[in-house]
Parts: C-alpha cells; sequence; structure tokens
C-alpha cells in the first residue's frame, strides 16, 4: 500500500462531498458512499485495483462528526483506514494521529559505534553514510572540519552504515574493513573513513575492477593498522572474514526509517535528506542545542546564497 498517498495524509485535511441530502436508509446511502469512494480514489490515487468499501459510521469524540471507516482490499490484503465525516453528511475529513513516544528518529542505536567530538554532547549528529557515495563524501568535508570547528565540544557525531550495494559494488566492503578498525580503535575508524571519502576515485580505479578495489580498501586499512600498532593478526582475520551482518543491520535500521538515498542525517531526530549547504545544516544544529539548553556559538552564521541541493543517491530497493 506504500504507493497510496493518503499514507501519507495530511493533518485535518477537510474535503468537501458535496452531497447535501441528510442521512438517511435505502438509495441516498448507496449515493452518498458512491460519492465517498470516487472521491478518496480521486484525491488519494488509489489504483484502479483496489476495492473501497464504506464501512458503518460510529460515533467520534469530535463533536459534529462520526468515524467512518474504510477498507482498501486487493486479494487477500486489506487495509483499513479511518476518516471522519460530519452529521450532516456533508463533509469528509481525514486526520493522522502520530504516537510521539515511539518516533524512531529518536532512539536510533548508536550503541558502540565511534564518536567525534565531545562524547558527552548534549546533541548528536547521526549520519547514514555509503563510503562509495560522492554526495555521502561532499557532505562529510562539510562536517569535517567545518561543522565540528563551528560546535566543539557541544555536539557529537556518529556515522551508520547504509551502503547502496545496488549501485556502489564496494561500498559494503569498505564499511566492513572501517568496522574492523573500529573493533580496535574509534580513532582510526574516522582516520579510514575520512581518507575513503576523499579518494574515492582512486579506490574505485579507471577501469572500474571491483576486486581491484576491494584490495584498494584491505590495503588502506593494512596500512592505518600497521602505523598505529594495530593487532594486525586481529584485523587479517576481520578483514578476511568480511562479516557484514553489523552493517545489514545497520542498513535494514535505515530502511525503518525511511531512508530511500544517502547521505541521511538525524540532529536530535530532526531529519536532513541530501547535502545540503553548511548554513542551512547549522540552523538544525542550532535548534537542537536551544531545545537541550545549550547556546549555540555566538559566531554569526554566514548570509550566503544556498548552492543548489543535489539529489541524494537512490537505493532503488
Amino acid at each position: 500500500m506504500s504507493r497510496i498517498r493518503f499514507m501519507t495524509a495530511l493533518l485535518a485535511l477537510v474535503i468537501t462531498v458535496g452531497c447535501k441530502a441528510q442521512i438517511s436508509q435505502g438509495p441516498q446511502d448507496a449515493a452518498l458512499n458512491r460519492r465517498i469512494e470516487v472521491l478518496v480514489r480521486s484525491q488519494f490515487n488509489v489504483p484502479q485495483d483496489y476495492s473501497v468499501v464504506i464501512g458503518a459510521r460510529k460515533p467520534s469524540n469530535i463533536t459534529g462528526y462520526d468515524t467512518l471507516p474504510v477498507a482498501l482490499s486487493r486479494g487477500s490484503k486489506t487495509t483499513p483506514v479511518e476518516f471522519l465525516i460530519s452529521t450532516d453528511g456533508k463533509m469528509l475529513a481525514r486526520l493522522e494521529k502520530f504516537d510521539l513516544a515511539k518516533n524512531p528518529a529518536f532512539s536510533i542505536d548508536v550503541a558502540g559505534r565511534p564518536i567525534r567530538g565531545n562524547p558527552a554532547a548534549k546533541v548528536t549528529v547521526i549520519n547514514f553514510d555509503d563510503l562509495e557515495c560522492p554526495y555521502c563524501a561532499r557532505m562529510h568535508t562539510s562536517l569535517f572540519p567545518g561543522t565540528l570547528d563551528r560546535y566543539k565540544d557541544k555536539v557529537r557525531f556518529v556515522y551508520k552504515d547504509d551502503p547502496l550495494t545496488e549501485i556502489h559494488p564496494w561500498a559494503m566492503h569498505a564499511a566492513v574493513d572501517a568496522n574492523c578498525l573500529a573493533e580496535q580503535s574509534g580513532d582510526l575508524y574516522w582516520t579510514y573513513v575520512d581518507y575513503i571519502h576523499s579518494h574515492g576515485e582512486e579506490v574505485s580505479g579507471q577501469d572500474r575492477d571491483v576486486p581491484k578495489s576491494f584490495a584498494a580498501l584491505d590495503r588502506i586499512a593494512r596500512q592505518e593498522a600497521t602505523i598505529n600498532k594495530l593487532d594486525g593478526t586481529k584485523l587479517d582475520a576481520c578483514l578476511a572474514k568480511q562479516d557484514e551482518s553489523k552493517v545489514r543491520t545497520s542498513a535494514n535500521e535505515a530502511s525503518t526509517l525511511g531512508i530511500d538515498g544517502t547521505p541521511a542525517l538525524f540532529v536530535e531526530g530532526e531529519r536532513i535528506t541530501g547535502v545540503v549547504p553548511e548554513q542551512q545544516l547549522w540552523l538544525v544544529i542550532d535548534r537542537a542545542l536551544r531545545a537541550a539548553g545549550v547556546e549555540p556559538p555566538t559566531a554569526p552564521i554566514p548570509s550566503t546564497t544556498p548552492e543548489p541541493t543535489p539529489t541524494p543517491t537512490g537505493k532503488g530497493k
């Protein structure tokens, strides 16, 4: 049913049905139901192969309106949708309730993820990232160092994995390698992510040979481990295993959140989709800081004309 637009119904959308007759038994009921069905189909783009069945109205807690159940069915699957209809049968309304206690954007799992910035900061910026995504690379350079320098210890940054494997053939491998480094050093995780986002074309190579890209990713990870004296044997075992389970769990969480492209950022629940100018990002972070009782940096945000926002890379799921 995800293709039906009424599932993203507007709050308190009120539509004129146009039937002036009072509710009564018999043919007039059928005529009113037909008007309702046609209106629902046209306003919410219900596919032709779905049946629309109007149920019996029930009392509601909204003065002047009854509850009107509408069932949308195709085959064995039925989705109930609840409308309101005025007691005189002239108006149809659609209200949608949101559970403020169960918004998944406020409960993104960041346990065990490397943190950049102040671990004790009251505001967290979570970025669902794809290491092969050029738009993610642009967002990354905006976050580091510019945004981190602006907020210093007031904000912490966490990256989650969301490799778009349908179009980015080495993104999953890169995410696994980054997590292998993270098992031993959060700092080296960020060093690796910095490097890959700034050397994506180098990893892809001119011939776009995926096995060569895998080898390049492993080589870069080993180099960082050697320089920083990590346990090479443990790292080699992790790189060889290429366990994708944690990455896929993160990607599934992204799907649950409705993410269909990268980058996708959440600032204390507020979502930012795609690459945006730094100034727009900073406005969101400033809002979150004030809500947490923290005064944003006093340095003014430059007043510039925003660049056009690129279209984020789609998942094609």
